[in-house]
């Protein structure tokens, strides 16, 4: 039986912007060599699959490489599409079990807000080559650190994080997830941006990561002494996340549509 995949343009209104992902609602379980090839032919940032599991729904993110523990933009696209085609109403909330814990997803007023682990960095010092790999010296660092899953490096200067052209070859070879990069905002419509480079996993640059946001959203709170802000991941496509820290959570709200449906025959 053919299985119905849909590609989705996450953390934007506009198609051909943010970041694309593909949603598999399945019937059944699949097998996860079945998965990891379904996230190599669709070769996106990530592919997501979701199977219902009484009241909540079960929920995994494959990159073309690997399977992540937490991905934002596919959460927001696989909300999107359950809301989009009746598997959940909009008044309810949507629950995920994931390999990162219990996640929420909620419709509201047009976005959908998602409550996910906050993850924030702790001060480190840059591993050798990770700053020549960015493009940063020391000096341009004005933070260097790390939650075990990312590192984050804040430097001054939008137009200089704009600008950035990591060596992806030796930026794979750090020991990471991924690294993020950010610096205040230049336009009053929000109050900082970023880029996101993850090339150990197979995605050089990653147009709008939700799970950044878990570390990014904690950063800015504590330094811009506000709990609610709006970032922008400064991206070829772009595209906007909007945060409020809540304790030892996130929320992340953001918009989604749909660009593409399909059937896999294999």
């Amino acid at each position: 039986m053919p299985q119905t995949v849909i590609q989705v343009d996450a953390f934007t209104s506009q198609p051909f912007a943010g970041n694309p992902a593909a949603v598999c609602i399945l019937v059944k379980p699949r097998d996860e060599e079945w998965m990891r090839r379904v996230a190599r032919e669709m070769n996106l940032s990530e592919t997501a699959f979701v199977v219902r599991h009484g009241d909540e729904w079960l929920l995994r993110w494959f990159t073309p490489m690997v399977e992540v523990d937490l991905c934002g933009h596919a959460t927001l696209a696989t909300a999107h599409v359950l809301f989009e085609d009746g598997h959940a109403t909009r008044d309810e909330a949507v629950h995920f079990q994931t390999r990162s814990g219990r996640l929420t997803a909620r419709s509201t007023g047009g976005w959908i807000e998602m409550d996910f682990p906050s993850a924030p960095p702790r001060p480190m010092s840059a591993p050798a080559g990770l700053l020549e790999a960015i493009g940063v010296t020391d000096g341009d660092a004005a933070f260097v650190g790390t939650n075990d899953s990312d590192w984050l490096i804040a430097i001054q200067g939008a137009d200089r994080l704009r600008a950035l052209a990591p060596d992806m070859n030796r930026l794979a070879g750090v020991e990471a997830r991924g690294v993020i990069v950010t610096a205040p905002s230049d336009d009053e419509k929000w109050d900082f941006v970023s880029r996101f480079f993850a090339p150990a996993v197979g995605v050089p640059e990653d147009p709008v990561t939700g799970s950044a946001h878990c570390c990014l959203a904690p950063y800015w709170a504590e330094r811009l002494d506000r709990n609610e802000l709006v970032g922008w991941q400064a991206s070829a496509r772009g595209g906007e996340v909007r945060v409020r820290q809540e304790g030892a959570r996130v929320m992340l709200t953001g918009q989604a549509v749909t660009v593409m449906r399909g059937a896999l025959l294999g």
